[in-house]
């Protein structure tokens, strides 16, 4: 059987806000299709620094990340941001807001009948359809969160990566995006960063540890061992009919 070709990879990355000050520190990592990676570590660690790494928003200082797309193209990424920082004052439809997320090859582009359909396909899906004409400022966090993530995936991306997607969603919602997310890495390579590693580790199917080095542990079990072997300083908690078992920091 043939090996798949990565789809991202990262190799020797240093990266960092100044120059000679490193947040990342020899960071090597390939993305492979149908990859549905969970990225765990401290805050601070450098999580949303290798994300922005890998989006394009930061060039290495140090190393290569390339991208096996046709035509090299980063508009393969789907991205779904932490939308705690968004100005929901902004004048826009929410139908527009998702539309958005095919306008990364021209910001002149005109929408077709189709693509405003597919758009509110997605929001259907959502369960937002009755409001896709409204102003986003009349949405909650949680709603707004869905609208983004109808924008992340609109042009079919081939890689798809959240940060803290659950942070604003309602538990109503909670199950149900996390079927979805199952639903999308069928077809598609998924990269989640959650703190949440009790919830993730049955969803993900491998995590990375990220503490200004990269730890790839090719499974989703993670055990406090295993984190101590990463340098992973995050406290690991246990859910389910057993009652909640924190473990120490370390």
């Amino acid at each position: 059987m043939n090996t798949p070709h990565s789809l991202i990879s990262l190799k020797n990355v240093y990266a960092g806000y100044t120059p000679g000050k490193m947040v990342l520190k020899d960071v090597s990592m390939d993305i492979f299709p149908n990859d549905f990676i969970g990225i765990i570590g401290p805050n601070g660690g450098g999580k949303s620094t290798l994300l922005k790494a890998i989006l394009g928003l930061l060039s290495p200082q140090k190393g290569t990340i390339s991208y096996n797309f046709p035509n090299n193209n980063q508009n393969n990424i789907g991205y779904l941001p932490q939308i705690n920082s968004f100005d929901k004052d902004f004048p826009i439809k929410i139908i527009d807001v998702v539309l958005s997320g095919m306008m990364n090859a021209s910001v002149t582009k005109r929408f077709s009948k189709d693509d405003k359909e597919k758009a509110i396909y997605l929001l259907e899906k959502m369960g937002l359809k009755k409001l896709y004409n409204s102003s986003i400022s009349n949405l909650s966090g949680g709603q707004m969160q869905r609208v983004f993530l109808c924008r992340a995936i609109i042009n079919n991306p081939k890689v798809l990566i959240l940060d803290e997607p659950n942070t604003f969603v309602d538990k109503n919602f909670e199950n149900e995006l996390y079927n979805h997310l199952l639903e999308f890495n069928t077809h598609m390579a998924i990269l989640l960063v959650s703190h949440d590693i009790g919830t993730i580790s049955s969803l993900v199917k491998t995590i990375a540890c990220v503490n200004e080095q990269l730890h790839y542990h090719n499974s989703n079990k993670i055990s406090e061992e295993i984190l101590k072997t990463y340098n992973c300083p995050i406290e690991l908690i246990t859910h389910g009919k057993i009652p909640h078992r924190v473990l120490k920091n370390h």
